[in-house]
Parts: C-alpha cells; sequence; structure tokens
C-alpha cells in the first residue's frame, strides 16, 4: 500500500492527501470544541517541533524543548481563557513563562544564549500566536462555533487550489522569482478568483456575515495568505531548504501546508475586530 502510494506523482498525492486532511479537518472542527482543540494542539505542535528542526538544521541554535513547550502553553492557555475555563490573568502570568529562557541561558554551556533565546521566541511568535489567534474567532460570538473557521479554511484552500492549478496550467509571468521562481500572477490571480466565488457561496450558505464581509474576509486571505506562502519560501530559500518537512506527502511539511494561514491570522483578527 505505501509502496504503491510513493509511486504515485506528486499532483496525484497531493490530490489525495488533500483531500483526506481537508476532510479530517472539516469533521474535527464540526463535532465540538474539544476535537477542535485536539486537531490544533496537534497542528501548532507538529509546526513548533518542525520551527525548531529547521533552525537547528540550517545551524542556528534554539532551546526546542523550552520552546516548544511555550508554544504549547500560550495556544493552550490562550483556548481556555477563549471558552472561559479560566481568566485573562493567564496573559498577565505567561510573560514570567517567557522570561524563564533567559534564565535558563545562565546554566548552559552555549557560545550563543541571545541566539537561542531569540530563536526559541520566534518560534513561539510564528508558530503558537497564530492559532492562539485562530481561537480567538472560533469563541468569537461568546460560544465555539464551527462556522467562522471552517469559512476561513474554505477561502484559504479555493485560494490554494487556484493558485496551484492556474499557475501549472496558465501561469507565464512570475510574480516574484527571486523568491519563489514557480508562482505567477496568472495563479494569483486564479486563487483570488476561486477565493471570491466561495466567498459568495458561504454569503448564501452559512449566513453569519453580509456579503462584502466575507468578500472583505476572502481578500485579507488572498493577499496575506499569498505573502505568507512568500515569506515561508524566503524563509526555507534563506536557510537552503526546500521544504518545512516530509510529514505532509505531497504538501511538504505543516509549516508549508498551514503557511498562509499563518501570516493571515494576525490580519484576520483586525478585520473582525474592526468591523
Amino acid at each position: 500500500m505505501v509502496n504503491s502510494f510513493s509511486k504515485l506523482s506528486n499532483l496525484q498525492q497531493r490530490i489525495i492527501v488533500g483531500l483526506l486532511g481537508a476532510s479530517a479537518l472539516i469533521f474535527g472542527v464540526l463535532i465540538n470544541e474539544w476535537t477542535y482543540f485536539v486537531l490544533f494542539f496537534c497542528i501548532t505542535l507538529f509546526s513548533c517541533i518542525e520551527f525548531h528542526g529547521l533552525i537547528n538544521t540550517a545551524g542556528l541554535k534554539s532551546n526546542k524543548v523550552v520552546g516548544v513547550a511555550l508554544g504549547m502553553i500560550f495556544f493552550t492557555g490562550s483556548f481556555l481563557v477563549s471558552n472561559n475555563s479560566i481568566g485573562n490573568s493567564f496573559y498577565l502570568i505567561y510573560p514570567s513563562l517567557v522570561f524563564l529562557l533567559f534564565f535558563i541561558e545562565l546554566f548552559q554551556v552555549n557560545e550563543k544564549p541571545f541566539e537561542r533565546t531569540a530563536m526559541s521566541l520566534l518560534g513561539v511568535v510564528y508558530t503558537a500566536l497564530p492559532y492562539a489567534l485562530l481561537n480567538q474567532l472560533v469563541f468569537k460570538f461568546g460560544a465555539y462555533d464551527y462556522r467562522i473557521v471552517v469559512g476561513i479554511f474554505l477561502l484559504l484552500w479555493a485560494n490554494d487550489t487556484g493558485g496551484y492549478f492556474g499557475g501549472k496550467y496558465l501561469g507565464k509571468h512570475k510574480l516574484f522569482e527571486r523568491i519563489s521562481p514557480k508562482k505567477t500572477w496568472e495563479g494569483s490571480f486564479a486563487g483570488g478568483i476561486l477565493s471570491l466565488s466561495v466567498a459568495v457561496g458561504l454569503f448564501y450558505w452559512v449566513g453569519l456575515f453580509s456579503l462584502p464581509f466575507w468578500l472583505g474576509l476572502s481578500a485579507i486571505i488572498v493577499l496575506a495568505g499569498s505573502l505568507g506562502d512568500l515569506v515561508e519560501s524566503q524563509f526555507k530559500r534563506s536557510l537552503n531548504i526546500k521544504d518545512s518537512g516530509s510529514s505532509i506527502p505531497g504538501h511538504g511539511g505543516f509549516l508549508d501546508r498551514f503557511d498562509g494561514l499563518i501570516v493571515s491570522l494576525p490580519f484576520m483578527i483586525v478585520y473582525f475586530e474592526l468591523l
């Protein structure tokens, strides 16, 4: 079975794994808030581990154990605050945990303590913070609402899918060749059009927000998500690495698969809060 799967083309692997992964994600989100939590706890954990693996592979130093632990504490705490299991005082206590990183370096034999500390904190910001913000969105109305996160992922997947196939079959003009030679303007336009179309469908299917709001959310995901993909490409190129990992056949690693979401979530939070 494994051998047969490995013989499939990258596109075939991408489609099969993409459909299975999307189905599992939607199913987990639909059941209840705790299956959502377990699902994104795992995604955050694997993303944190991947990040530190990339850093260490590139010859940079980080405190992987403490960095991952801080990321998971932040994600878990934000979820518990969002569903009212604990109070907002968590956000006042958490900085004291972060500063433990500085104290730990006092007892480590390491020539670059500030590099280790900086890379460890960057891991929390780049991997755990965005998913903590997603926790805020799913409890936007005071109770768990799967419609928000499902809508976000459908818009994101539409942009990725349109961008991939639009670039593959129509792409001629390079979008940002210095960072990502394969990305094209045609692919970006195709992804944007498909995402905006899905936004219209979400308005009639889900409701929840006005049509202009859904279209605006789609625009943020298209712009910030596409830039997030370029940021991830720049990050990997600077480290001389092709993929962030091989955990997801046909897609690379978790950072590769969720890069658009990671970068667009901070902007989505601002959008939800202002409108």
